[in-house]
């Protein structure tokens, strides 16, 4: 049975209200990532952040945790604002975080000491949870001895160490391969759903849908550039549930749709109310990413479905719209609904030779904003060259909500393919090739 069947408590564990957040850039201007997000996590639930980057996944989560004070709004625990850290909470990352130069026993002995247990305590406790995550044995192994799956477990009970009541997870299992991710999803929920169970609730970020469906009672769905609530879902499954099962299916069939229309709306070329000279925000896939898209649908009768291609290359759905996107801006590929269909353009450019296809590409990307404005700055200057930061300057007064570093890796790496810009690292200059 659903753990979100039994009624909620007027209460809940934790709660975020109002909240913004902004970083602030080099240039001193404020980059929005998060705006008025909404959140609350009830007892005895397991919650999921989904959505592209740049929605503020992970910095929301730090949020909860107290890691990151929000630039507004109020963050609640028990109904109450807490100082520093959320005392109610411990978190799980990515790349599993731990002191290399400590054992196992001694990762998961340090979160207690520094919380001021006893040293019989810290004995007992981290002894308990090294069972409790299936590593007894290695208690003395150091991280670099461990394989991935080893090393989140030794997250995991690090975390559960404290006793949290909310366990935060940021993507946890991105970094493994995906029989491990698979054996620690169930070993999660198994922890979770002990009669005596700490946590009572999970908060996590992901990018696997399938992932999502598996440990999710209630999926949140976050727009992008700022982050923004777009949507929740219950999910109804009951548990356990099975990756194979029709139900199980239909629903990841339902998030991929939800997601995709938000990351892939088909909209005219110029929608209402966006000006016709604005700059087109560049997707994070390089030049060989968007090719091998292209090969991929010629391949496969010149169209797919969206989630089937991110299936079949086991890549990230998120990824796998990045690259989509950067595809559908250079004009080569359609996507109606959720399919990507090569248009004329892109098969022109798969039959061409290399001189042509870097031609095409280049035509292609004189086409967007960005890539039109530098050029013609390029061609009114004496020596043709640009300093990098001077680029990286029109980066952020265009496109003052991306990540300027990113938006420049691309932009470099797509002009270079089309032979458009060449660009010297050690130099730090932009110039016509």
């Amino acid at each position: 049975m659903s753990a979100t069947s039994a009624p909620r408590p007027v209460e809940p564990l934790c709660e975020a209200r109002n909240v913004s957040h902004s970083f602030t850039l080099p240039n001193g201007r404020p980059l929005k990532v998060l705006e008025d997000i909404n959140l609350a996590i009830f007892p005895h639930e397991i919650v999921a952040l989904v959505g592209p980057s740049g929605s503020g996944k992970s910095t929301l989560l730090r949020i909860l945790c107290g890691l990151v004070k929000p630039s507004s709004g109020d963050v609640l625990y028990h109904g109450q604002p807490f100082e520093d850290v959320n005392p109610g909470t411990a978190m799980v990352f990515q790349t599993f975080a731990l002191f290399p130069w400590f054992t196992v026993l001694d990762n998961v002995r340090v979160v207690l000491q520094a919380a001021g247990y006893s040293a019989s305590a810290v004995e007992a406790r981290a002894q308990q949870v090294i069972r409790l995550v299936g590593l007894s044995g290695f208690e003395e192994a150091y991280p670099r001895e461990l394989s991935g799956g080893m090393k989140q477990r030794v997250g995991i009970a690090r975390a559960l160490a404290l006793e949290p009541e909310i366990l935060v997870m940021d993507e946890p299992f991105s970094q493994v391969d995906a029989l491990t991710a698979e054996s620690l999803r169930a070993e999660v929920v198994r922890l979770w759903s002990a009669a005596d169970r700490y946590p009572s609730s999970i908060v996590l970020a992901s990018h696997n849908i399938s992932e999502v469906v598996y440990l999710a009672d209630r999926i949140v769905i976050l727009s992008a550039q700022p982050g923004r609530i777009r949507t929740e879902i219950a999910n109804p499954l009951p548990r356990p549930r099975s990756y194979h099962a029709a139900a199980f299916l239909d629903m990841v069939e339902r998030l991929h749709d939800l997601i995709t229309g938000s990351e892939l709306p088909d909209l005219p070329a110029t929608s209402p109310g966006r000006s016709p000279w604005s700059v087109e925000p560049l997707p994070q896939a390089g030049a060989s990413e968007i090719i091998g898209l292209l090969e991929y649908l010629d391949s496969h009768g010149g169209s797919e479905d969206l989630f089937r291609i991110a299936y079949t290359t086991g890549r990230h759905f998120d990824q796998v719209i990045r690259i989509v996107a950067a595809a559908e801006l250079l004009g080569f590929v359609d996507t109606p609904k959720r399919m990507v269909c090569l248009e004329p353009l892109g098969r022109q450019f798969l039959r061409a030779d290399t001189e042509l296809r870097k031609s095409i590409w280049s035509e292609q990307l004189l086409k967007l904003k960005l890539f039109h404005e530098i050029y013609d700055i390029l061609q009114r200057h004496p020596e043709h060259a640009l300093e990098r930061d001077f680029v990286l300057e029109t980066i952020i007064f265009r496109l003052p909500e991306e990540d300027y570093e990113t938006t420049f890796r691309t932009f470099v790496n797509w002009a270079r393919y089309g032979n458009l810009f060449a660009y010297d690292e050690t130099r730090e200059l932009l110039f016509l090739q």
